[in-house]
């Protein structure tokens, strides 16, 4: 009989066991696989969603807020600025680029963002179908706008005060004259427009349709995004937009380095207890592998007496333990892959994270070769001891 066909039926005859052994090895693996995953994608996507951007100036209060609401999109604004505010920085010359961006609105869950042509550019947005918005109330959707209301160019659909829906605008319909290609950032669920159209939408009724220079109520934006020209602009620009009274400079690397920051420690706190159980599964398959030993005596001394070797013994053991580690890591990768990608797609928080099981995390494929060598450690103990009995004294004691 083959060492394999001898592990396969030892595994059978302690099914029980091997089932509890895989599964706290699959536990294990889940949760430091899962907390690579999305610690990856997090980081990979918020690096992804600053970069081109090195200040977002905006109203007066946190600069976390601020980036959070008008760069990631998972915020609400503290309040808006007026155009005028803001115009100095337009014409700076340390400033390369100054988009103005202007929320309030959305759209079936879809958060509304009224912009310049020129944001395309600065966020590296093409047009796969149609044409960028050259009208007020012209709209341009993002790749996941478009594929989940099943909208075309020349569809036509009505925004909803609020970031999260409400009072719908009846009397202002957009028409869609434009499909963005996916760009892996929350732009995939933006629906863009001009600026116009969201001081048209805001106008009271019966007034001109695009409010007057003057009127500094309506002409209002709320966060303008800010390209360095350069690097001596980081030092001068934010205490100067600080030194505002109705402003804020907050830089997006900073407050995403804080984000990362908080958000990395309740992920290393998960990744700890997650070695932890992959220690506790080599103590389990320890003690399995003991309890066996000491079960399978004779059947061992027995094996010996009919030509089996020592080392045959010990590869034996080596041999199980290897195979539990192993099928519970395949086990605890595969339902961390597949855990992760039915998070992404049927929960709005982890869409709007662009959580994948699809990718794969860096360090993720070292979680097999560092189980199975807790394995061996956790088997050695049993093997040593497999090795050193003696065959006189088993085979007579029974």
């Amino acid at each position: 009989m083959t060492l394999v066909k001898l592990c396969s039926a030892y595994l059978r005859l302690r099914f029980g066991t091997a089932v509890l052994n895989v599964t706290l090895v699959a536990l294990g693996v889940l949760i430091v696989a899962v907390v690579l995953l999305v610690g990856s994608q997090l980081r990979e996507r918020i690096e992804r969603q600053i970069r081109g951007i090195d200040l977002v100036v905006g109203a007066k209060g946190s600069p976390l807020q601020l980036i959070l609401s008008v760069v990631f999109q998972i915020d609400v604004p503290s309040g808006n600025v007026n155009v005028d505010d803001v115009a100095f920085l337009r014409t700076h010359p340390l400033v390369a680029s100054a988009v103005p961006v202007a929320l309030g609105d959305s759209a079936f869950g879809f958060r509304l963002l009224g912009s310049e042509p020129s944001f395309l550019n600065e966020r590296g947005i093409s047009i796969g179908e149609g044409r960028v918005w050259e009208e007020p109330m012209e709209a341009v959707l993002g790749a996941e706008v478009a594929r989940t209301m099943g909208l075309r160019v020349g569809s036509q659909f009505l925004g909803s005060h609020g970031l999260t829906g409400g009072i719908a605008h009846g009397d202002h319909p957009y028409t869609v004259v434009g499909i963005a290609r996916p760009t892996g950032t929350v732009v995939d669920r933006l629906i863009l427009t001009s600026l116009e159209s969201v001081w048209r939408v805001h106008t009271p009724r019966g007034s001109l349709a695009t409010p007057p220079e003057g009127d500094g109520r309506s002409r209002e934006i709320t966060a303008l995004l800010v390209r360095y020209r350069t690097p001596l602009a980081a030092i001068q620009l934010p205490r100067l937009v600080n030194a505002k009274p109705m402003l804020i400079g907050a830089a997006p690397a900073f407050e995403a380095a804080r984000l990362l920051s908080l958000v990395g420690f309740g992920l290393d706190a998960l990744r700890v207890f997650g070695w932890v159980l992959l220690v506790t599964a080599a103590g389990s398959v320890l003690v399995a592998l003991t309890n066996a030993l000491s079960d399978r005596r004779a059947d061992l001394a027995l094996m010996r007496v009919l030509g089996a070797t020592r080392g045959l013994l010990i590869r034996l053991l080596l041999l199980e333990a290897v195979v539990l580690a192993g099928a519970g890591s395949i086990v605890g990768l595969s339902l961390a892959h597949l855990s992760l990608e039915l998070f992404g797609r049927f929960v709005p928080e982890a869409q709007a994270a662009g959580l994948s099981g699809l990718a794969l995390a860096q360090g993720e494929l070292w979680l097999v070769p560092g189980t199975l060598l807790l394995a061996v450690f956790a088997a050695a103990t049993p093997a040593v001891r497999a090795y050193r009995a003696d065959l006189v004294g088993t085979l007579v004691r029974g």
